[in-house]
C-alpha cells in the first residue's frame, strides 16, 4: 500500500444518490482475489454499452472527467454490501479520494484500510463542491485540510488510527509488524513482572 500524504487533481464528479458496491463493482467480477486490473471493470454496467464501448452518458467517460484522481460522490456512497473489491476496484481505476456528505461506514472503513482516502463533508461543502465539477484540489492528509482554487480550505476529520497507517502506507498488520520490536519489549516485560508477581 503506498503512503497517503498529499493528492492534489481535479475533481470527477458523480452526482447521483445510494451508489451500492454493486454498482462500483458488479458482483461477477468478485471471484478474483488480487486487485490488479479491477480498474477496467469500476462502474462496469454503468460505463460501459452492452457492446462494450464507452457510455457518453456516464459523468467520468467525459473528457472533463479523464485522469481525475478526486471524486465527489453524492450522498450514502459505497452503501450496500461490504466488499473490499469496491476500494479496490476504484484504487486501480485511478481514484485516490471519495469526497462526500455521506458515505457507508463499512466501504469508508474497508477504503481507508486499503489506502483510499474517505472524506466525509459538511452538506454545505459538499453541494458546492458538486456544483464545481473539474476544479483543482489539495488534499492535505497531515494538515486535514482540502486546499480550494480561490485560497479557501475545508477541514476534515479522519480516525487518528487510520490517518497514521495512511500516512506510513501500512495496513492494521503492517503497523504492528513495524513495532514488532516494541511488542516483544512489552512482552518480556510483561512475562518478567508476572514471575516477579507484580502487574506489567
Amino acid at each position: 500500500m503506498n503512503a497517503v500524504t498529499r493528492i492534489h487533481s481535479r475533481s470527477a464528479v458523480l452526482v447521483d444518490e445510494n451508489i451500492d458496491t454493486d454498482r462500483i463493482i458488479p458482483a461477477r467480477f468478485l471471484t478474483t482475489t488480487t486487485r490488479s486490473g479491477l480498474g477496467r471493470h469500476c462502474f462496469s454496467d454503468w460505463r460501459y454499452l452492452p457492446d462494450g464501448s464507452d457510455n457518453p452518458a456516464f459523468a467520468l467517460n467525459q473528457p472533463t472527467a479523464r485522469g481525475c484522481s478526486i471524486l465527489v460522490a453524492g450522498r450514502n456512497f459505497g452503501c450496500g454490501s461490504s466488499r473490499e473489491h469496491a476500494p479496490w476496484a476504484l484504487l486501480d481505476y485511478g481514484i485516490e479520494a471519495v469526497l462526500s456528505c455521506e458515505i457507508a461506514d463499512i466501504f469508508r472503513s474497508n477504503a481507508l484500510k486499503n489506502g483510499l482516502l474517505a472524506i466525509v463533508l459538511s452538506e454545505a461543502e459538499h453541494r458546492w463542491l458538486l456544483d464545481h465539477p473539474g476544479i483543482e484540489l489539495a488534499i492535505d492528509l497531515r494538515t486535514q485540510t482540502i486546499s480550494l482554487p480561490d485560497g479557501g480550505r475545508i477541514a476534515f476529520e479522519i480516525d487518528a488510527f487510520a490517518r497514521q497507517c495512511l500516512l506510513e502506507g501500512v495496513d492494521q498488520l503492517g503497523y504492528l509488524l513495524a513495532r514488532s520490536a516494541q511488542v516483544d519489549a512489552y512482552l518480556q516485560r510483561r512475562a518478567a513482572a508476572a514471575s516477579a508477581g507484580v502487574a506489567a
